[in-house]
C-alpha cells in the first residue's frame, strides 16, 4: 500500500483503489510506530474514496527532515574521488568507504522538497551538476523504518569536488531535493534484486540512463538510521537517502529544460524538470 499527500488531505492507495484517511495529517501517520499495521487494519473498514489524480500529489513531506548517506556503491566512491581529486582529497572518500562510520548529512527541510511534477534546481553558481536517484527510507520517531519512497539528491560535483567543506553548499539549496510520488508502506525490507533506473531526458531524447540494484548498497539501511539517531531525535520522524550507485560521466551536466526520470517499482516513477 502507498500513501499520497494531496492538498485534500492523505489518501491510501491499494489494489488500485484510493481511500481518504479522514483528519490523519501526514505527520500524524508518521509519528506511529505501528503504521503498517494501523493502515492494514484502516482498509479492512474503509470505502473507496474519488479516484486520486497524480497531478494533485504534493511532495510526500510535512515536518520532517531530509537526511542522506553518501559513499555507500562502490560507484559513489569513485566519483567522489574523481570530483576531488584536483583538491587532493579524494582519499577522505575511498577511507569512508571502508570505515566502520558511514557518511551522513543534513540534506532538506520541506521547504526545499518538491514533489513529483515539481521542479528542481540547480546553482546558478555551479557548472557540473548532476541528479542522484536514491532509495530513500521513511522512518519513525523511534527508528523503525516504516517504508520507503524515491528521493532525487541534486548535487553540484564541481562545488564539493573543490573541497569537501563545501558539501553543504554543493547539496543543500531550494529545490535541491525531490520526494515522491508517494510512499510505500511497508514493514518487510525490499528485495536486494530491487532496480533504482534514471533516465534523463533532453529535447524528449535520453541523454542518459542507467541502473542498479539494491544488492550493490554497501551500508545496511538498518545501520545507517541507528547511526543518524545517535544523539539526535525526530520528533514526527525522518527520511533518510540511502546514496546512489548512478552517476553520469564527467562529460555530462544538467541543464534547464531536463527532465529527470527515477523509478524504483513497486514504489513508482518521481518525474522532475530541471528549472
Amino acid at each position: 500500500m502507498r500513501l499520497y499527500r494531496t492538498g485534500e488531505g492523505v489518501f491510501v492507495e491499494e489494489d488500485g483503489q484510493h481511500y481518504h484517511t479522514g483528519g490523519n495529517s501526514l505527520d500524524a501517520l508518521l509519528c506511529r510506530e505501528d503504521l503498517p499495521e494501523y493502515l492494514t487494519g484502516f482498509l479492512r473498514t474503509a470505502k473507496p474514496d474519488t479516484h486520486l489524480a497524480y497531478g494533485e500529489v504534493l511532495a510526500p513531506i510535512e515536518h520532517q527532515e531530509v537526511w542522506a548517506a553518501g559513499v555507500t556503491y562502490y560507484r559513489s566512491r569513485g566519483a567522489r574521488m574523481e570530483e576531488a581529486k584536483d583538491a587532493g582529497g579524494g582519499d577522505f572518500y575511498d577511507r569512508v568507504y571502508s570505515a566502520e562510520r558511514p557518511e551522513l548529512f543534513f540534506k532538506s527541510t520541506a521547504s526545499r522538497t518538491v514533489g513529483a511534477g515539481g521542479k528542481v534546481q540547480i546553482r546558478k553558481d555551479a557548472k557540473w551538476s548532476v541528479p542522484e536517484p536514491e532509495l530513500t527510507l521513511v522512518v519513525s520517531p523511534s527508528g523503525r523504518i516504516v517504508g520507503y519512497t524515491i528521493g532525487n539528491d541534486m548535487s553540484s560535483r564541481d562545488i564539493e569536488g573543490e573541497n569537501p567543506l563545501y558539501l553543504p553548499q554543493a547539496k543543500v539549496y531550494s529545490g535541491s531535493c525531490a520526494l515522491g510520488p508517494g510512499i510505500l508502506v511497508t514493514g518487510t525490507p525490499l528485495p536486494p534484486s530491487t532496480e533504482i533506473k534514471l533516465e534523463i531526458l533532453r529535447k524528449e531524447q535520453v541523454e542518459f540512463a542507467g541502473k542498479v540494484a539494491l544488492s550493490e548498497l554497501k551500508r545496511d539501511p538498518k545501520t545507517l538510521v541507528e547511526y543518524l539517531l545517535r544523539n539526535n531525535s525526530f520528533p514526527v520522524g525522518f527520511f533518510l537517502m540511502t546514496g546512489t550507485g548512478i552517476v553520469p560521466p564527467s562529460s555530462f551536466a544538467l541543464a534547464s529544460g531536463d527532465l529527470i526520470r527515477i523509478t524504483i517499482e513497486p514504489i513508482g516513477t518521481l518525474e522532475n524538470e530541471v528549472a
